[in-house]
C-alpha cells in the first residue's frame, strides 16, 4: 500500500485552501477557491464551514473569507517564541542601548502576556522581569497592547468568567473600566502603565494582515520616565523599533 493512500483528500483541500493565502492574495471567495483546486464549488462547502467555524477562516462577506485569527495564533504559538525574537532581539537589544531602560517582548497564551525576551539596563536601579514571567493581560502596559485591535465582543468573551479586580491600581477593576481604557489605548496605538515606582510604555507588534501578534515594551523608574519630554522621544524610539522589526517579519 502506497503513502498515497494513507492521506485525506478532504484534510489536503483544507490545507491547500490556507496556503492560497498571502501578502498579495488577503481574501477569497469559495467560487475562487474552487477554481484553483479544480473542483466545484459545492464540493468545498463543508470544508469551508468547518474551516471558518474553528476560526481558521473569518468570513467577510457573501461567501468572502480571509484567513482567521486561529493561523496567526497557532502559527505563533510555536513560532513566536523562536522566530520573533531571533528577528527582534537585536533591535530589542539596541533600543535598551539607546534609551538605557529594560526592554521585552511579550506574547498573548490565553488571558495572560508571557515575557518571551528581555534586555536588562545596565543601570543600578532597572525593571528586571524574568523570561518566562506572566501577567494577567489587563494589569501591564505590554498585555494591554496584546489587545489591541479587539472588539469590545471579543474582549468580553475573552475575559468571561475571569474577576479583573483584586489587582493593584491602575489596573481596571470592571470590565467596562477594560473597555474604556482600551478603546482609548486602541485609538492613540500605544499604552502606558504604572506599577511599583515603575513606568512601562508599550506598543504592539502586527504581522501582515494587521493582527496584533506580540508586544514590546521599555519600562524604568518613575524619575526617569515621569517627564512628559521624555516620554515622547521615548515612545517615539520605541514605535520606531516597532517598525523595524514589523519590516524584517514582513509585517504591517
Amino acid at each position: 500500500m502506497s503513502a498515497k493512500d494513507y492521506t485525506v483528500p478532504a484534510l489536503q483541500k483544507g490545507l491547500k485552501i490556507l496556503e492560497m493565502f498571502d501578502s498579495q492574495c488577503r481574501t477569497l471567495s469559495q467560487v475562487e477557491m474552487a477554481q484553483r483546486l479544480e473542483v466545484s464549488s459545492s464540493s468545498l462547502y463543508r470544508i469551508v464551514q468547518t474551516l471558518t467555524a474553528m476560526g481558521y477562516l473569518n468570513k467577510i462577506g457573501t461567501n468572502t473569507y480571509t484567513l482567521g485569527s486561529q493561523v496567526v495564533s497557532r502559527g505563533f504559538s510555536y513560532l513566536g517564541s523562536r522566530e520573533i525574537v531571533e528577528v527582534a532581539a537585536p533591535l530589542i537589544t539596541e533600543l535598551r542601548d539607546n534609551t538605557s531602560l529594560s526592554s521585552h517582548i511579550g506574547i498573548r497564551d490565553g488571558v495572560e502576556v508571557l515575557y518571551v525576551f528581555r534586555a536588562l539596563a545596565l543601570q543600578r536601579v532597572s525593571v528586571n522581569v524574568p523570561v518566562g514571567t506572566r501577567f494577567p493581560l489587563h494589569t501591564t502596559a505590554m498585555g494591554r497592547a496584546l489587545l489591541m485591535g479587539m472588539s469590545p465582543a471579543d474582549l468580553q468573551s475573552l475575559f468571561q468568567g475571569q474577576r479583573l479586580d483584586g489587582y493593584p491600581k491602575p489596573a481596571p477593576k470592571t470590565m467596562p473600566e477594560l473597555l474604556t481604557l482600551c478603546e482609548k489605548e486602541h485609538s492613540q496605538g500605544w499604552n502606558m502603565h504604572y506599577s511599583d515606582y515603575s513606568t512601562a510604555l508599550a506598543v504592539p507588534l502586527r504581522n501582515f494582515t494587521g493582527q496584533v501578534i506580540a508586544a514590546i515594551n521599555i519600562s524604568g523608574p518613575d524619575p526617569v520616565m515621569s517627564s512628559p519630554g521624555d516620554q515622547e522621544i521615548l515612545l517615539s524610539q520605541l514605535k520606531l523599533t516597532a517598525k523595524k522589526i514589523m519590516r524584517r517579519l514582513g509585517g504591517v
